[in-house]
């Protein structure tokens, strides 16, 4: 039997944590493994359970949830955060991205997709929603004082078909909907991936996405 992912809730509301708990938990694969009030009780909570998921709220009194995803992913980089916020605006999107986050879902986000998303993180996979890549990766391309992944001297070249993966992960189609569009297997498609990264130089999704748009690969007009 598969172990269950491990999760700690972090949002300043007992209420939103009591019915997050009770969603995820009514997923036999899903556990709560601990809650947290504010970034600090996040990151000392994080340390003491490890878990492989963390639902981080990004307002809260004291530490915020950027500053903590930011900690935390320097402290125990194999933890996911997946942020959930009540705020779509660019500044706490390309925030999160910056402080390590796999991604984001606002709170108004359907059951299912906090589920899948859960899901999606724990095995490595982004979560940044398709209403919004367009103009995180758009943003990013025109800003030269944006962070950018450091290749190798010797950038190897992608094949077709890594080329194909990348730019539907570009969209923020996760790995199963790639396997889906490309009628490969989501094994083939986490080998693509890891291929990319490795011609690449970079270790995620995002910073594959961007390298390809600096070099003129991808579109961001066309990440509808």
């Amino acid at each position: 039997m598969d172990e269950k992912i491990r999760i700690l809730l972090v949002d300043d509301h007992p209420v939103v944590r009591k019915g997050t708990r009770d969603l995820l938990e009514s997923h036999d694969d899903l556990v709560v493994i601990g809650e947290a009030g504010d970034g600090q009780e996040a990151i000392d909570q994080a340390m003491k359970l490890t878990p492989n998921v963390i639902l981080m709220d990004v307002s809260m009194p004291g530490m915020n949830g950027i500053e903590a995803t930011k900690r935390i992913k320097a402290l125990a980089p194999t933890i996911s955060v997946l942020v959930l916020t009540s705020y779509d605006d660019d500044a706490y999107v390309f925030a999160l991205l910056e402080a390590g986050a796999a991604g984001y879902l606002l709170k108004n986000a359907r059951e299912d997709e906090l589920i899948q998303a859960v899901r999606a993180v724990a095995s490595g996979e982004s979560v940044l929603h398709p209403s919004v890549a367009k103009k995180v990766l758009g943003r990013f391309a025109a800003n030269t004082s944006a962070p950018l992944p450091t290749p190798s001297n010797d950038v190897e070249a992608l094949s077709p078909r890594e080329l194909e993966v990348l730019r539907i992960a570009a969209t923020g189609s996760t790995n199963k909907e790639i396997a889906r569009d490309l009628e490969i297997s989501p094994r083939t498609v986490q080998v693509h991936l890891a291929n990319i990264f490795s011609k690449l130089g970079v270790g995620s999704r995002t910073e594959a996405v961007l390298y390809a748009i600096k070099q003129g690969w991808i579109d961001p007009a066309s990440l509808d």
